[in-house]
């Protein structure tokens, strides 16, 4: 079967695609940036990539005919614009116009648990995607999830940033409201199931697992999971904002996204029934089964995908591809290079930057410089990185993004997430046997120029600090 994946960049759709493939399907995969789309090679028989804006009609038309169905796994609520609710309805109407052309038996559409007549915003969205899809010529099914527990899942970052840094929480009174979790593995077999069964042709079905809780309870079940002691207090005083606030700055999460799960957070998730279960024949794990798998990928260092890399968790605007290119002109370069000793040890070290390794030399003050920028509304150094010791193009580190990832090469190129009056690269590359570093600032006026001059003395000892570490 050829199957449409849109969203193939995403936290589900990274993990959809391989069992697609295991099930013999050929797969289209729908991306907005071909250069931040990494598969492995012996994916490419049945895969095809195709770039898709799905607010602009004209390039929808790259979208096949003959289709026998289709995945909708596109959401904007961690985006920058206020009014994404009323993009998400576009999108969906530009996707069902196309997909009324083709051959289309089915669509799938995963969304989120809407039982609840006061609904957040971002809820009623998912409710008015739904109704949108349901409009096609081809049947559809809808899957409402709640919080979904896996490796990378935001959620599930979330509660392990708070349960690891926080021994005494002082929280909002939502920690009180009833979920009902269920672990990423069950979702994605929902997803499978699901695809080209008559069954489930035009319905919508809620998916949960067996466990009914509050997120108090989630959050101390996760730290009886991890063997920590934590004390939660719930408190009546604590707005949304000031919620949002307290996430925002103890969490690896966006302001953006913070607002969102709070808003929703407000409403109880609950599966009104399990009947999907019986017709698929799928029987979900609990949450204390989802904790013990997510954590055991977590310290196999086998996260297939993680919210973080999505281009919503930080300022990244546009296309990598146009960050390619390090500016010279009107630019501050702090430049060094080193002869290295061992090209394999090199390359190891600079494949393993940031994150839980940190960046060689004088941590705390790239820990310093992250919470500066999140004090001012960026993404501030909590995001870390997927994976210990692998980088592709797209993925998020700390508070730069990579554009450029070049093993064999031995060429990585980040640019700078961090709130800045200005733009800047950290570039690291190997000719023969010299590493060159290099960290580029294009600055955006005065401030900008006000801004190096401010940094410039640090810059000395740890760039310098850097790069010797790098070489032994």
């Amino acid at each position: 079967m050829k199957i449409l994946l849109t969203g193939a960049t995403g936290y589900i759709g990274k993990r959809l695609l391989p069992l697609l493939l295991d099930k013999g399907h050929e797969v289209i995969c729908c991306v907005r940036d071909k250069n931040r789309f990494y598969y492995p090679e012996e994916f490419s028989k049945n895969v095809k990539v195709i770039e898709v804006d799905f607010l602009d009609p004209q390039s929808l038309e790259n979208i096949p005919d003959d289709i026998d169905a289709a995945y909708y796994l596109i959401h904007s609520m961690s985006g920058s614009a206020a009014n994404y609710d009323e993009l998400e309805s576009i999108s969906a109407n530009y996707f069902i116009e196309k997909l009324n052309k083709t051959t289309a038996k089915q669509i799938i559409y995963l969304s989120g648990i809407v039982n609840d007549k006061s609904l957040s915003k971002h809820l009623s969205s998912r409710k008015a995607v739904e109704q949108i899809l349901q409009t096609g010529i081809m049947a559809s099914t809808t899957l409402r999830a709640g919080i979904i527990v896996g490796s990378g899942s935001a959620s599930f970052e979330i509660i392990r940033d708070l349960v690891n840094k926080l021994p005494v929480m002082i929280t909002p009174k939502w920690l009180n409201t009833k979920c009902q979790p269920i672990a990423i593995t069950d979702v994605l077999e929902f997803l499978l199931r699901s695809l080209l069964n008559p069954a489930t042709y035009d319905q919508s079905f809620d998916v949960g697992g067996p466990d009914i809780l509050t997120y108090k309870e989630m959050l101390l079940e996760f730290a009886k999971a991890k063997k920590l002691k934590r004390y939660i207090y719930t408190v009546p005083v604590m707005t949304p904002k000031l919620s949002s606030y307290w996430l925002y700055f103890v969490t690896s999460t966006s302001f953006k996204l913070a607002s969102a799960l709070v808003s929703s957070m407000k409403v109880e998730v609950i599966c009104s029934d399990n009947r999907i279960n019986d017709l698929l024949g799928v029987k979900p794990m609990t949450y204390k089964q989802a904790l013990e798998r997510a954590l055991i990928k977590i310290n196999e260092d086998a996260i297939i995908s993680s919210w973080k890399d999505s281009m919503v968790s930080g300022q990244f605007k546009g296309n990598v591809a146009s960050y390619l290119k390090v500016p010279k002109k009107d630019c501050f370069i702090d430049r060094r290079k080193r002869e290295i000793i061992d090209r394999d040890y090199t390359i190891s070290k600079i494949w393993s930057i940031g994150g839980e390794t940190g960046w060689y030399y004088a941590d705390w003050l790239w820990d310093l410089r992250g919470f500066i920028d999140k004090i001012f509304g960026g993404v501030g150094a909590r995001r870390g990185r997927t994976h210990k010791n692998e980088i592709h193009a797209g993925d998020a580190l700390d508070f730069w993004r990579v554009v450029y990832a070049n093993k064999k090469e031995g060429k990585l190129i980040l640019y700078a997430e961090m709130r800045l009056p200005g733009e800047a690269w950290l570039e690291f590359k190997i000719i023969n046997s010299t590493l060159y570093q290099a960290a580029t600032f294009k600055p955006r006026g005065i401030m900008g120029k006000l801004y190096w001059y401010s940094v410039l003395p640090f810059h000395g000892f740890i760039f310098n600090g850097m790069i010797k570490k790098l070489i032994r």
